[in-house]
């Protein structure tokens, strides 16, 4: 089958291959045939070695399609069934899961060091255990979340990851308060995902930063009350808060230096919401005093800040209500073999998502 495969980490780009084979299939497994995947910013990451992945490897972890093949033992799915899949599945028995925070679940992370496909010459990784750049795929069942008839594959795949971890950032982890000023600093899929889950809640000022000037206009779109370029953001703490600060502040870029600008704009006693995956290389300088003097809350976001399935059903029900606009956040549409166009796209700001349709 064909899937798009990156050979060495540090690569720009990568290489539709049509020698790939999905592995795996057992017990306990399902094959999926996927229709649609998104790109996410996280996989330029692990492409680039911000985030680790061994390779070779397919990226692509945002992605929706259909099961093929069901393994035994699998009894909640059956072939035919229309699925997103989920890169973090929650075991539902290890302590964080019986605590309710299932987004902390490693199981899921356990998958990654296996090869989910092969071709000539090797095993090929698939990051984040999936792996959705590809006409197939096999992985754990409880990877398979079953979709209503009525969402389409495409607005499945943002579900997946993107939406939901920026909705959850502002719904489950910082849990926004009405009337409140928000400022997110990085407008792509999951910057505008977060923008609309503050404006769910109710806050009365929100604030879209990002150096491109169509990502701005984006927020302005999806609900921001303003949009300013990284440069202005200072003057607009001055206007907006009188210099106080504001009360919620998402950091969506996942680098030390964004973050940083992130705490500095946050008010005393407010919240700094770190969504961003960054490598584990680039610290955050802080200082002991400043920690007890402001007395901000730091709060890292991991998909969503909550149970998994729950956010799942919450974006289909706020997208089925007109709520949330998913649709408008796919902004350009390729196919598997232009892949390396979507890249682009995302590496120029140019994208807020791009669809790969297989």
């Amino acid at each position: 089958m064909r899937a798009a495969v990156l050979h060495e980490i540090g690569q720009d780009k990568l290489e539709v291959l049509d020698d790939v084979e999905a592995v795996g299939f057992g017990p306990g497994k399902v094959k999926i045939r996927v229709r649609s995947t998104g790109l996410c910013h996280s996989d330029i990451s692990a492409m680039n070695g911000v985030l680790p992945q061994p390779a070779p490897f397919v990226p692509g972890h945002e992605g929706a399609g259909e099961i093929v093949d069901v393994g035994d033992g699998v009894s909640t799915l059956k072939q035919g069934d229309r699925v997103l899949l989920c890169w973090l599945p929650a075991c539902r028995v290890c302590p964080a899961c019986k605590r309710g925070q299932t987004e902390l679940c490693l199981a899921g992370f356990m998958n990654a060091g296996s090869p989910n496909f092969k071709r000539p010459g090797g095993d090929v990784f698939g990051f984040a255990g999936t792996g959705t750049f590809t006409e197939e795929v096999v992985v754990d069942a409880g990877c398979a979340v079953p979709i209503p008839d009525d969402v389409p594959f495409d607005i499945a795949a943002l579900i997946g990851c993107g939406v939901t971890t920026g909705l959850g950032a502002a719904i489950n982890t910082a849990d926004v308060t009405a009337g409140s000023s928000v400022a997110v600093i990085g407008c792509g899929g999951v910057g505008i995902s977060a923008i609309q889950g503050a404006r769910l809640k109710g806050a009365a000022q929100i604030v879209a930063v990002d150096p491109v000037a169509n990502r701005r206009e984006a927020g302005l779109r999806f609900g921001a009350t303003e949009a300013v370029s990284p440069d202005e953001l200072s003057d607009a703490k001055q206007r907006i808060t009188a210099g106080e600060g504001f009360d919620y502040v998402f950091e969506v870029v996942g680098k030390s230096a964004t973050a940083r600008t992130a705490y500095e704009a946050t008010r005393r006693g407010g919240t700094l919401c770190i969504v961003g995956a960054g490598a584990m290389d680039d610290f955050l300088q802080l200082n002991m005093f400043e920690l007890f003097f402001d007395e901000k809350r730091i709060l890292p976001s991991m998909y969503g800040g909550g149970d998994v399935l729950t956010s799942y059903e919450r974006a289909i029900a706020l997208w089925r209500a007109g709520r949330i606009d998913l649709e408008g956040l796919i902004t350009h549409r390729v196919q598997l073999a232009e892949i390396n166009d979507a890249l682009a796209q995302m590496r120029t700001g140019e994208a807020l998502r791009t669809c790969i349709e297989i």
